[in-house]
């Protein structure tokens, strides 16, 4: 048995508990979609994405040895959905079960970089 194989064999366990479910992180944003689509379905939203990538800081380059390189890879934010609702606003959603450190950062520079404020559900 190769290491590939031994990989596949062994489940790894989430360290928030979350399962995956027909693709998504979780129970809980596979229910959502599913209440976004049969909204998007009754026009009440428009434009329904998923996994969409906000750019939050960009990649820092220098020039090493007389060559461009990375020294800081860009940061990013991916909401779970956007979408328009009736009025036509703009929202991005997260399906939150646990907020860590990181999102918590990643939401308000989300708020400071592109005026967005996250819908939490």
């Amino acid at each position: 048995m190769n290491v590939h194989e031994f990989k596949k064999l062994i489940k790894k366990k989430s360290k928030y508990g979350n399962r995956k479910v027909a693709g998504y992180d979780s129970k809980k944003e596979k229910e959502r979609a599913d209440i976004l689509k049969a909204l998007q379905n009754a026009g009440r939203i428009s434009g329904l994405k998923e996994q969409v990538r906000f750019e939050l800081i960009p990649a820092q380059y220098a020039v090493i040895d007389g060559k461009k390189k990375c020294i800081e890879k860009q940061c990013s934010y991916i909401a779970d959905f956007t979408y328009c609702d009736e009025n036509g606003t703009f929202i991005v959603e997260d399906t939150k079960g646990f907020r860590t450190k990181d999102y918590i950062i990643k939401r308000k520079l989300m708020l400071q970089v592109h005026s967005i404020r996250i819908k939490e559900v």
